[in-house]
């Protein structure tokens, strides 16, 4: 097994939301994006959501989605079909494409081994049930997968560190913890785009700063400010680059790279 130190040195954490994950193509391409990091010699982690597949599944059931300021309420019943959903049919959908490719990953989520214990998180306009907050990371069956030569696949259902229940938690927010603590040299957030488009060309590397006063100026706008946030969010929480891109950048090393000042 590595060192941890060695495996520190190589860590590259993707994250991938959930929206794309029904598409064979995305599949196909995201498989690509993972060989892609390992042939750099890099160990990759795989951070998932789902949100679209939860929303399906809770139709099918007759349970109605609610949500505070934009944010999903996750009440028993939904805990139970956002469980089923993310750490089962989505997270052993990525893990077959991935074997059926020969390369070795295995399933987990936050809940196995007390990976991501969270509490729950409290909103000032409603309760949002079972969603959680990351409060801690523990890496060992993290880093156990990863010296033999596992890809881990993670979906970011966590554990209650008070209760003992299951938690919804916010796919990025996950990502972004789990690349903090092992020390990741980058965390990669797949989108559909990409980079930061400025005058129609894909900015290369912006500070975190930057980005904020692109936001305010309204340089950045729509869809790609939740993008840019959650990446702005990860190097101010000890990430040393966050990097928007699509899946054809993480193969070319293209996007854009958000890093901290210097």
């Amino acid at each position: 097994m590595e060192t941890e130190k060695s495996q520190e040195a190589y860590l590259v954490v993707l994250k991938v939301g959930g929206n794309e994950l029904d598409d064979p193509d995305f599949l196909h391409g995201l498989v690509k994006a993972v060989a892609a990091v390992q042939q750099e010699g890099h160990h990759p982690v795989l951070v998932h959501g789902g949100g679209k597949a939860v929303t399906d599944l809770q139709k099918q059931l007759g349970l109605q989605e609610q949500r505070v300021e934009g944010l999903r309420v996750t009440d028993d019943a939904s805990m139970d079909v956002v469980e089923m959903v993310l750490s089962g049919l989505i997270n052993k959908r990525i893990v077959r494409q991935l074997v059926n490719a020969r390369i070795r990953a295995a399933g987990i989520s936050g809940v196995d081994d007390g990976t991501l214990y969270v509490e729950k998180m409290w909103h000032p306009f409603g309760d949002l049930g079972r969603v959680g907050e990351v409060q801690d990371v523990d890496d060992h069956l993290l880093r156990t997968l990863i010296g033999a030569g596992i890809v881990p696949v993670v979906s970011p259902v966590s554990f209650g560190s008070l209760d003992a229940l299951s938690y919804n938690v916010n796919a990025d927010h996950a990502a972004t913890a789990i690349a903090a603590r092992l020390g990741a040299i980058k965390l990669v957030f797949i989108s559909n785009v990409p980079g930061i488009l400025v005058a129609g060309r894909v900015v290369r590397a912006v500070t975190a700063e930057q980005a904020e006063a692109w936001i305010e100026e309204g340089i950045i706008f729509g869809g790609m400010i939740p993008k840019v946030r959650s990446a702005v969010e990860a190097v101010r929480g000890g990430v040393a680059q966050a990097v928007i891109t699509n899946l054809a950048g993480v193969q070319g090393g293209t996007g854009t790279g958000i890093v901290g000042s210097r």
